[in-house]
């Protein structure tokens, strides 16, 4: 298993993550490779569901729920 260093770490996180490892009955490596797992785990679900909605939204097309496309609105709008 690999052994991670964290250096220059807060005193007012050190304690919360203290704290949350006696609560969590973990040691504090434990709770804090435990925190990374969730955290890592999070923002890859995060990135996918944004890559998901950029994807639908770059295939859109207006006109498959009768909407005006973005042109006809402009030349609506121009012509007031």
């Amino acid at each position: 298993m690999s052994i991670l260093h964290v250096r220059n770490v807060p005193e007012p996180l050190y304690a919360r993550l203290k704290q949350r490892a006696k609560t969590q009955r973990r040691s504090l490596s434990a709770e804090v490779v435990t925190l990374l797992e969730w955290a890592v785990e999070e923002v890859e679900r995060a990135s996918q569901v944004s890559l998901a909605t950029i994807r639908r939204r770059r295939f859109f097309e207006p006109a498959a729920v009768n909407a005006p496309d973005s042109t006809t609105l402009l030349r609506e709008d121009r012509e007031r």
